[in-house]
C-alpha cells in the first residue's frame, strides 16, 4: 500500500488490500487490476468588489472553519461554471446575478480536505462589482459572517484556501 494520504482501506471491486494509490490520484488494485482515477473537482469563487473593498465570507464549517473565504462552491454535473456561480451566489447570499455580471479572472489548483479525503480542485475565479456593500447571508450553516476588507488591509494569512490566497495576493493586493 502507498504511504501517501489514503482513504481507501481495500479495493472497491474485489476487497483486496493489495493495492497502490499513487499521489492521491490513481488507485490500482494489484490483484484484480481495478483502476480508479481520483480526478480534480471543479469549483467557482467570486471576488465581489465595492469601491476599494473585497467581500470575504468567514467559513462556518470545515475545512478551514473560521478562516476567510470567497462566496462560491462546487460545479454540479451538467452545469457550466457561470451557472454554478449564479446558483451558489443565490444559495449563499440571496443575490441574483447573471453571467453578464461576471468577469473571468483566472484558475488556480487547490486541495480541499473533507472527511479525511483530499479532493484536488480547480478553482475558477470571477470578479463581480457591486453597486452597494449591503449583502446578507442566506446560507448561515456555511457562512458565519461577511466581511468587507479594503485591499490595502487584506492579510492573506487569514484566508483559508491556498488558491484564494494566491489569487488575492497576486491580483488584488
Amino acid at each position: 500500500m502507498s504511504t501517501e494520504t489514503n482513504f481507501f482501506k481495500f479495493c472497491p471491486n474485489c476487497a483486496s488490500k493489495n493495492f497502490t494509490y499513487y499521489n492521491n490520484f490513481k488507485f490500482h488494485c494489484n490483484d484484480c487490476d481495478f483502476v480508479l482515477y481520483h480526478n480534480i473537482a471543479a469549483a467557482v469563487a467570486v471576488i465581489f468588489t465595492f469601491e476599494d473593498k473585497i467581500l470575504f465570507t468567514v467559513r462556518n464549517v470545515n475545512p478551514d472553519k473560521g478562516k476567510l473565504d470567497l462566496p462560491g462552491g462546487f460545479i454540479d454535473p451538467n452545469e457550466t461554471a457561470e451557472e454554478a456561480v449564479c446558483r451558489e451566489i443565490k444559495e449563499e447570499l440571496g443575490l441574483e446575478i447573471t453571467s453578464n455580471d461576471l468577469r473571468y479572472i483566472t484558475t488556480e489548483p487547490n486541495n480541499y480536505i473533507y472527511k479525511n479525503v483530499a479532493y484536488r480542485t480547480m478553482d475558477i475565479f470571477y470578479e463581480c462589482a457591486l453597486a452597494s456593500d449591503e449583502v446578507s447571508i442566506s446560507a448561515k450553516d456555511e457562512i458565519n459572517e461577511l466581511v468587507w476588507i479594503k485591499r490595502s488591509e487584506i492579510d492573506v494569512n487569514k484566508i483559508g484556501f491556498v488558491s484564494i490566497r494566491k489569487v488575492i495576493g497576486a491580483k488584488y493586493i
